[in-house]
């Protein structure tokens, strides 16, 4: 007997859907991306085909440039596959996901101050320059840039990643392949931006492998606060867009003398030390109960 509301299986697209979700949504997640980022490749802001300049400024043409893909890609991916594949009860826990915001006021304190604390202290010890206290302006706009992120970076790319993806990957071979598995997958997603503005000024051959590279720690520690949080998808953009939100708004302020680069550098050592120091603390479960099935077709895990 089937659940309710989900689709009894069938032939075709849609009987597919239900049988591979996750080929489904990362290919429409990949595809739809990539497509609607042509247009900003193509421009002035990237390879310059089209004499056509995003407007705004590099933070403005990135804002309308990146933004329609990324919400083109994995939100919507998600949506449509968990729609088709799971229906309404799969739509249901979906959405609960991204709005578990009870988790403790400790836990939102933690990562915000964290974050940035784990940069500061990384890029201390790889530029040798000590960090200067950033002036008042950095320090009222930090917030809210951190909740533009929040709806901009957060909202468009973690109920794909997080929400709808790992869940699966880790239902299925547990949570460090299931992260081996995401973390490459969403840093290659990323690549055609760096033929654009987006990919910064000091982009040489390695920083896109770089950026993978990064992609694949940093996984780790979002896989563990997804599920140290009973899958509270909201922390897991938190601590996303708080790396996102100090590279954009402090860190050139608070070392005024460092290249970009070593923002780079600073968040690959950061994540992999951190994601090193959670395997061996949780054996390699990332915050994930033991009595979570791990076979093939177990289905997302959703905590009760």
């Amino acid at each position: 007997m089937r659940a309710t509301g989900v689709p009894p299986q069938r032939g075709g697209w849609r009987g597919s859907m239900r049988r591979r979700p996750l080929t489904w949504f990362f290919s429409l997640a990949f595809v739809l991306s990539w497509v609607a980022w042509v247009p900003y490749i193509l421009s002035g802001n990237g390879q310059g085909v089209v004499d056509f300049t995003f407007p705004g400024g590099e933070g403005g043409s990135q804002f309308l440039g990146v933004l329609p893909g990324a919400y083109l890609g994995p939100i919507l991916s998600a949506f449509i596959v968990t729609a088709v594949a799971d229906g309404r009860p799969g739509l249901r826990a979906w959405v609960g996901r991204m709005t578990n915001w009870r988790v403790g006021w400790r836990w939102w304190i933690g990562v915000i101050v964290a974050v940035p604390l784990v940069l500061v202290v990384t890029l201390y010890a790889l530029g040798g320059e000590s960090p200067v206290v950033p002036g008042a302006m950095v320090l009222a706009a930090f917030l809210p840039g951190l909740f533009i992120q929040m709806i901009t970076t957060g909202v468009a790319e973690e109920p794909g990643w997080r929400d709808f993806a790992m869940p699966r990957l880790q239902g299925a071979y547990g949570p460090v392949v299931g992260t081996l598995i995401l973390g490459p997958l969403w840093g290659v997603w990323h690549l055609p931006l760096f033929l654009t503005d987006w990919g910064g000024t000091d982009l040489v051959w390695y920083t896109p492998v770089e950026f993978v590279a990064t992609t694949v720690t940093f996984s780790f520690v979002m896989t563990w606060i997804f599920n140290h949080t009973r899958q509270s998808l909201l922390l897991a953009m938190l601590l996303h867009t708080g790396v996102n939100n100090f590279f954009s708004i402090a860190y050139s302020d608070v070392f005024p003398s460092l290249a970009d680069s070593y923002a780079t550098h600073a968040f690959l050592v950061s994540s992999t030390v951190v994601a090193a120091v959670l395997l061996v603390a949780t054996r390699g479960r990332l915050g994930l109960p033991k009595a979570t099935a791990t076979a093939p077709d177990a289905g997302p895990y959703v905590p009760v």
